[in-house]
């Protein structure tokens, strides 16, 4: 193995330590950009980049499901690239069957017991990779052990368009009533049509641009999610880009972990002393945390900082 080999398994193994006994995001989402510029850099047809770009997906995959993650979310066809020429659309709309066709038969997909879900306005799309979309949808239906959920023609504010007409034709025939509207009946009723996917934990973007792109705004914005910009085009997106990204993920939790357990002191410091238990079952009522992990945040807190640390009786 090359020098740089080495190095590179050497940082994996670094990272995939650093983020193994923590916990990984339910949800994460990807806008895979980058696949044309990839080929453009190269001298190549655009096709390239985009069949490049396909094999990174299925790798991300089979890595995001083997650490846990159980719904990932791809961003394969916005509403906007419509725009582009025929000829690229086209080759693109049967690259994306060809995949969908390969999951149906895909022996992972089996075994992971893999639901596959289509976000967007399919009707938009060539018969042929509707009907390859409709398939992988139906094959899985009955599978809920992990999720890939693929946007195609989707536009973030067209979904919320769309789900507001569909709420306002059930209130129209009367299977719905304006004081039944909250956030979750709008959840019901974005995409898919099969079950609302649930809020995003961490958003991904490659390429260099740092901009979220039309990209799940309910899903996402609604949640504060983490999101990790990184400057690799989407063929180039490595296993150490994605353990990056967890690790981000991982920080912005602890770091609202330790703010939330400090204002929860400092509010119960004004009744007196504080004790441990007291905080501890506090805090796991704002935020979902083990009863070691509310002790481990405490004796960072107060590690530094003496005021704190005589405010609390251990």
């Amino acid at each position: 193995m090359s020098l740089s080999g080495l190095l590179y398994g050497g940082y994996e193994a670094l990272l995939s330590n650093e983020i193994k006994d923590k916990p990984v995001p339910s949800h994460v989402a990807i806008i895979m950009d980058g696949n044309r510029r990839f080929a453009q850099k190269r001298g190549l047809a655009q096709y390239y980049g985009h069949f490049k770009g396909a094999d990174t997906t299925e790798k991300v995959l089979d890595w995001s499901f083997d650490l846990g993650i159980k719904q990932l979310t791809v961003y394969a066809f916005s509403t906007e690239n419509f725009d582009r020429n025929d000829l690229e659309k086209n080759k693109l709309f049967d690259l994306i069957g060809i995949k969908f066709d390969k999951i149906c038969a895909d022996e992972r997909t089996h075994r992971r017991r893999m639901r596959v879900r289509v976000l967007g306005n399919i009707d938009l799309l060539p018969p042929g990779l509707k009907a390859s979309a409709k398939h992988a949808e139906e094959i899985t239906r009955n599978y809920d052990g992990v999720y890939l959920n693929v946007a195609l023609a989707y536009g973030g504010r067209q979904e919320l368009v769309d789900a507001a007409q569909r709420m306002a034709t059930k209130i129209k025939c009367g299977e719905l009533s304006l004081d039944d509207i909250n956030e979750d009946t709008i959840s019901k009723n974005l995409y898919p049509s099969s079950g609302s996917v649930p809020y995003v934990d961490l958003i991904i973007r490659t390429g260099g641009d740092e901009r979220i792109s039309n990209f799940l705004p309910w899903q996402a914005n609604g949640n504060e999610c983490a999101a990790y910009f990184c400057a690799p085009f989407w063929p180039e997106f490595r296993k150490i880009d994605l353990l990056r990204a967890i690790r981000t993920f991982q920080r912005r939790e602890h770091e609202k972990q330790l703010n939330t357990v400090m204002r929860i002191v400092k509010l119960m410091s004004y009744y007196g002393m504080v004790e441990v238990e007291d905080v501890i079952r506090v805090s796991r009522g704002f935020i979902t945390i083990p009863k070691e992990e509310v002790v481990k945040i405490l004796q960072e807190l107060t590690r530094s900082n003496v005021v704190l640390n005589n405010m609390i009786k251990w």
